[in-house]
């Protein structure tokens, strides 16, 4: 019994001795998981801010904001168009459609799209008008839809490009200025920012690819650059650092702050150089030295564009040109656009966290396949910047040239001269049978934004665009022999003609007789003092007579002159509504 009771008590000694082992080896464990339970916890964890790195959030401001500039230009396009280029237009693109079919041979074909392309080469040429008011309202409805929504695919943006593109290669004069070949470019790298198919403001399958936000850096930097260097290599002024003297009172379409900052004191406008050249030729060189100064190359060149965009009408280009300045923000510098707790600000939190906890998911076929598009996009853009850098560094710079029929990668600049003074061309009229009688009354025709009656305040119009009073301006400094369609307005006018009428704000002539001639009259304009005399009569404007820029004409002199161009004569046209 007594041997019995003592081994009885060595067990149970061994099962407490056991029964403490197991316990403290328990908690060493426990202690152990714990810590990888914490780890996994955090990992876990939410996040509760956005992350640097990662371009969400960019890709929605970035095709929001292409999608503005399309919806912009799609809608002068749609309100000018016909005038312009459209059956009755100052330059018909029908007829210049069939000069370029005769060129090539007489198809439509291949050469034919190569040295035009445009859809309109598929269309029925029986209504050219109703043609270019589709693609306006299909580029305005597709646009407009992005801009609001802020999601878009492959399709659609690809769509607005080959849309455009298809307007501008026909457009001729009209479409001629540099910010045309602009939009192209940043609509084409836009296409590579969205999934193919997917319309998702955060397609989680298709991560903005690091490749387009730098194309788009790319672009930004090509185009501050060019300005900057056409400007050093061109007008003495911009070395002197006199040009902003001038810039604001001869600037194509000055708005009402251009009349006061005009008048700025001199060692203003010297800054005003010397920053122009800092913005232009230094700040660019930022990107390429880390997200922080990447950012603040961003935020510079967004604010230059505001400062030109308050100080003159130029259209849409500085708008436009802060599209690529958006793209040196990520996702935590621009998440203060986005609500909280909500739609893609909470998505993209999401896939950070899922990141930081190391659940990405695995790439599909497709992902794959978008980084072979990625990188062949990267090597175009590459390639096709060769000629452009070639151009920048050259000492004969060109500005606003393509060197592609597609405008992929083009050179830019602004201003690379300044004019000194500003001259108008002034259309006047007469019911008078005779042009010499010192008694004629002659009426001014006034257009929509350009600077023609003293009293009318500058407008306030960017970023939209009247192309011909854009032209007007370049005609004023040349001669009406180098811009012919100069007179195919005054012929259009002799017959009060609706559809040019249409592009102008005043006709002296409405609800009465056709004027019996027009001619062109060249004055110097110059902004009045602010205070003066003048300036309390209501004069926006002083303004001095050069001369005649075109002698009076009338319709059956004009006869000749037409049908040797080849345009219709007013008289067959006379009245049409």
């Amino acid at each position: 019994m007594a041997a019995s009771g003592e081994r009885a008590e060595i067990s149970v000694r061994k099962r407490r001795v056991g029964s403490k082992r197991t316990e403290t080896d328990s908690a060493v464990s426990g202690g152990e998981d714990g810590k990888h339970s914490s780890s996994d916890a955090e990992k876990e964890k939410p996040l509760l801010s956005l992350q640097p790195g990662t371009y969400w959030l960019t890709r929605i401001v970035l095709l929001r904001s292409v999608a503005f500039i399309y919806f912009v230009a799609f809608s002068v396009a749609y309100n000018q168009n016909k005038q312009l280029i459209g059956e009755h237009g100052l330059m018909p693109c029908k007829s210049y459609l069939r000069s370029v079919k005769r060129y090539v041979g007489g198809k439509i074909g291949m050469a034919a799209m190569a040295y035009t392309p445009s859809v309109l080469w598929f269309f029925d040429w029986s209504d050219m008008d109703a043609n270019l008011d589709g693609i306006a309202l299909l580029g305005m409805a597709l646009s407009g839809f992005v801009l609001v929504m802020g999601m878009a695919n492959m399709v659609i943006m690809l769509t607005l490009w080959v849309l455009y593109h298809s307007l501008v290669n026909v457009g001729q004069l009209w479409y001629s200025f540099g910010w045309e070949s602009q939009l192209l470019e940043t609509g084409f790298l836009a296409i590579f920012l969205c999934p193919v198919w997917t319309l998702s403001q955060v397609p989680h399958r298709c991560p903005p690819s690091l490749i387009c936000i730098w194309t788009f850096r790319w672009l930004i930097v090509r185009i501050m650059l060019g300005a900057g260097l056409i400007k050093i290599r061109g007008d003495k002024c911009w070395r002197d650092l006199t040009c902003m003297d001038y810039h604001y009172e001869t600037q194509p379409v000055p708005n009402p702050m251009s009349y006061y900052i005009h008048r700025s004191p001199w060692w203003f406008h010297r800054f005003e150089t010397l920053s122009n050249h800092f913005v232009e030729l230094i700040v660019p060189f930022f990107t390429f030295l880390g997200r922080r100064l990447c950012m603040v190359n961003g935020a510079i060149q967004i604010l230059f564009q505001v400062v030109l965009i308050v100080s003159g009408n130029l259209s849409f280009l500085n708008w436009l040109t802060i599209v690529p300045s958006l793209a040196c923000f990520d996702d935590a510098s621009l998440g203060f656009l986005f609500r909280s707790g909500a739609g893609a600000k909470k998505a993209v939190l999401e896939i950070q966290s899922e990141d930081v906890a190391g659940r990405t998911p695995a790439p599909t076929k497709g992902m794959l396949i978008r980084q072979v598009v990625n990188i062949s996009l990267g090597i175009l853009i590459g390639c096709l910047s060769i000629p452009v850098v070639t151009n920048l560094l050259s000492s004969r710079q060109v500005m606003n040239t393509s060197f592609d029929p597609l405008r992929i990668v083009n050179t830019y600049g602004a201003f690379g001269s300044i004019t000194k003074e500003r001259t108008e061309v002034i259309f006047q009229g007469t019911l008078s049978p005779d042009p010499k009688d010192p008694e004629a009354l002659w009426e001014e025709y006034q257009f929509m934004c350009k600077p023609g009656d003293v009293y009318r305040r500058p407008c306030l119009l960017s970023p939209y665009h009247y192309r011909l009073d854009w032209l007007m301006w370049f005609a004023a400094f040349q001669t009406y022999e180098q811009s012919e369609w100069v007179i195919h307005i005054a012929g259009r006018l002799l017959s009060n003609d609706s559809t040019v009428l249409s592009l102008l704000d005043h006709n002296p002539f409405q609800g009465r007789d056709s004027p019996r001639w027009v001619r062109g009259e060249h004055f110097r304009y110059k902004f009045s003092q602010p205070g003066s005399a003048s300036a309390a009569q209501g004069k926006w404007w002083l303004r001095k007579r050069i001369g005649a820029y075109f002698p009076p004409v009338n319709l059956e002199g004009l006869r000749g002159y037409f049908q040797s161009r080849n345009w219709p004569h007013p008289h067959l046209q006379q009245n049409r509504k």
